[in-house]
């Protein structure tokens, strides 16, 4: 090979190992660009849904999933045994359905809970909505706070000696607008899920100046029942009769709350309606 030939390779050689560094350190340098800035490109596709159980009679369900939500009537405040009416209920439909498995995911009741404030958890909690989503049996109590709590100014169950009846009374109508956007909110989220809401009753019934607060619990319960009706999904139990002539006998030391015996008797009314 003459020296001419012989430069001529050494430069070709030389050319391709320069080009070859310079991508090299060109990748390198991306890449370490890459991890001290990262940057990300706007997701344009869609959001995946979580699929909503099938609308189907429990009976015929591959599985009952079961998810509680609402006030202290729900959480199961006063039960001693801290079953409430909802692991009851679970009991209930279980020994009803033995072919059939029956779970609570979720028991999301919160003391104290009003129906404005249900209703802001449904409109912006990710969770309450994921829960209730793979639920096709939502059970669910409010609206107890939203009558006594503005009476007394404080909490449900706190003082039953200074409850005005007449601002229960005024306070009925927005706490039922408060109430449909609750029922408003549950369609949305999970129109197939069987919804059972448990209507009020008074626990004051044996208190002589608060028994007429019997007449307001009764207009929250019809209106409540004429808001639901429209919805096919939904039902409504009642528990007043159950606690008007049973004061002793069904609730709590707090005077307010049901005890273990109150709460079955909601359960096995739920667990009747089902049927």
């Amino acid at each position: 090979m003459s020296r001419a030939s012989s430069n001529a390779l050494w430069r070709i050689i030389g050319v391709s190992a320069l080009a070859s560094t310079l991508l090299l350190a060109g990748g390198f340098g991306y890449a370490v660009k890459d991890m001290l800035y990262p940057s990300a490109e706007p997701y344009s596709g869609t959001p995946v849904k979580p699929a909503l159980p099938e609308q189907t009679e429990l009976s015929q369900a591959k599985a009952i999933n079961i998810t509680a939500i609402g006030d202290s009537l729900t959480k199961g405040t006063g039960d001693a045994t801290g079953e409430g009416y909802v692991k009851q209920l679970v009991a209930l439909l279980k020994a009803k359905y033995p072919a059939i498995p029956v779970k609570l995911n979720n028991n999301l009741a919160v003391n104290g809970l009003r129906a404005d404030q249900l209703a802001q958890r449904l409109s912006s909690d990710k969770g309450y909505r994921y829960s209730l989503q793979q639920a096709n049996l939502i059970v669910f109590t409010i609206g107890g706070n939203d009558l006594f709590q503005i009476a007394n100014g404080r909490a449900a169950g706190e003082a039953t000696g200074d409850i005005d009846l007449e601002t229960v009374k005024k306070g009925l109508s927005d706490g039922l607008k408060r109430l449909e956007k609750v029922f408003q909110l549950l369609h949305d989220i999970n129109p197939n899920a069987h919804i059972v809401y448990t209507g009020l009753y008074n626990p004051f019934y044996n208190i002589a100046d608060l028994r007429d607060g019997s007449l307001q619990v009764q207009r929250w319960n019809e209106k409540a029942y004429s808001l639901l009706y429209k919805y096919p999904n939904m039902l409504m139990v009642p528990s007043f009769d159950l606690f008007e002539r049973s004061i002793a006998s069904y609730l709590s030391n707090d005077h307010f709350h049901p005890n273990h015996e109150g709460y079955a008797q909601i359960a096995e009314r739920i667990a009747q309606s089902l049927e």
